[in-house]
Formats: C-alpha cells, structure tokens, sequence
C-alpha cells in the first residue's frame, strides 16, 4: 500500500466558519474552512510565519549591529504586514484585509526612502519623505474609495520595482566604486556574491508571483488534486501560501545587502 494511501486524512463536510460570511474583495484558492473550524485558510495563514520570522531577525540584527534606526520601521513592518495578512486569511473580513494591504504600501514606501535616500543631503531627505508619505495616502485613500484590489497590486509593484532597481543601481553605481578605492584585489569577488543574493532574492519574487498565478487561473483543477490526494499532502498544492513563503525567503536575501 502507497504511503499517501496510508497517511490521507479528509478536509472538513462541512464549511461553516467561526468568522461568518466572507466581507473582503478578495479569496484564494485554498477553500474556506476547509481544515478548521475557526481559521477561513489555514495554510495561508500560517505560511506568513515567515514574514514574523524575518521581522524579529532584521530587528535583532538592528540592534545587534547597531544599524540605523530607520531599519527598525522596515522590520516593524515586516512584523505588522504579517500579523494583517494572518488575520485577513483567518477570517476574510474586509477590515483585516485593509491591515494586511495598506501596510505592505507603508513599509514598501519606508524602503523606497532608505534605497532612494541614502547619501543625499537632508533636503532631498526631506523631499523625498514629504513625496513619499503624499504617496502613501492618496494610494490609500484612492483605495479606501474604489476598493479595487488591482489597484493595490499594481501600486505595491510598480513601488517594489522601482526600490529594487534602485538597489541595484547603488551596488553598481555606488558600492562597486567604493569597493574597488577600498580594496581592488577583493571588489569582483564581493560584488560577485552581492549580485548572486539579489538575483536569487529576485527570482524567489518572481517565483512565488507566478505560482499565485498559477493557482488563480487553475484554481479548479488544482482543487480536484487538492481533493484527491487530502490532507497533509495537499498542502503543497497551495499556490499562495507559496507566494508568502518565497516572498519571504527573498526578502531575507534581499535584506543583507547594503542599501
């Protein structure tokens, strides 16, 4: 007898749920209720464990090398973005998805200011935080209003992308210079294993961004697996809880370069 025929245990008949009827604009593909009684999307759920670990590592990390204090709000942020999207898919209320969303906005912006501001001179500083925070609101006022979750997505990209190019303009532009007035003889060598962090952080984004996909568009066919093969195996079949995995495992790569 196969091993997955031994250790198969059925989701739940019924698909009641603690948390009462779905008010968010948004559901996933892992079925509501499906493992317990008082979690919407268990796997979901706890996959953004993660995101809590990379908070209070980066935090640890701040203060164990005595970074700047900005870092403190990034990793903060990690921690509260967690903490929204664990109570979003918990309970698929629309005001725990606004504590999952809007702070992926702020911390994402707290990063664009640290990649875009560092070196510069307290005026650009201070431009750049006024540009930033005007940013931050009028997405979430805008989004507050239209309540379109691609809006969202295509605001948290496009903010994404750019504080990632940015970075690697800087390793480029700004730290391959340094490096090689500093010391010429180990610059190619360190610039190697930088560039080798950010691309392998890039590709967990975009790894993690297709599997979502993935598990939008073939939502149905992926249930029918999902229902064959039960519990625990199933849960590999969880495209977004993959999207929280691999996000976070970039964002920890990502996070030991300089900014």
């Amino acid at each position: 007898m196969a091993l997955a025929s031994i250790f198969q245990i059925p989701y739940r008949e019924a698909r009641d749920g603690f948390w009462g009827e779905q008010t968010s604009t948004l559901n996933w593909c892992e079925e509501d209720y499906n493992i317990s009684y008082y979690c919407a999307e268990v796997v979901n759920t706890l996959t953004n464990l993660v995101f809590m670990y990379l908070g209070f590592k980066g935090l640890r990390n701040v203060i164990k090398y005595a970074h700047s204090k900005v870092f403190i709000l990034v990793f903060l942020g990690y921690i509260v973005v967690g903490l929204g999207s664990m109570a979003f898919h918990t309970t698929l209320k629309y005001e725990m998805q606004l504590a999952d969303e809007l702070p992926m906005i702020y911390t994402i912006c707290i990063m664009a200011y640290i990649a875009f501001g560092t070196n510069k001179s307290p005026l650009v500083k201070g431009l750049l935080a006024v540009f930033l925070l005007g940013l931050a609101t009028f997405i979430t006022v805008y989004y507050l209003y239209a309540k379109d979750p691609v809006f969202h997505q295509v605001a948290y990209g496009l903010l994404t992308a750019s504080t990632i190019f940015r970075g690697f303009y800087v390793l480029e532009g700004v730290l391959r210079p340094a490096l090689k007035k500093r010391n010429s003889a180990t610059c190619d060598q360190h610039m190697k294993e930088m560039w080798t962090l950010a691309l392998t952080g890039i590709l967990m984004f975009l790894a993690g961004f297709l599997i979502w996909n993935i598990d939008n568009v073939c939502c149905h066919h992926i249930t029918a697996t999902k229902q064959k093969v039960l519990l625990p195996w199933a849960v590999v079949f969880e495209g977004h809880g993959w999207w929280h995995i691999l996000t976070g495992l970039g964002m920890l790569l990502l996070s030991y370069l300089p900014p």
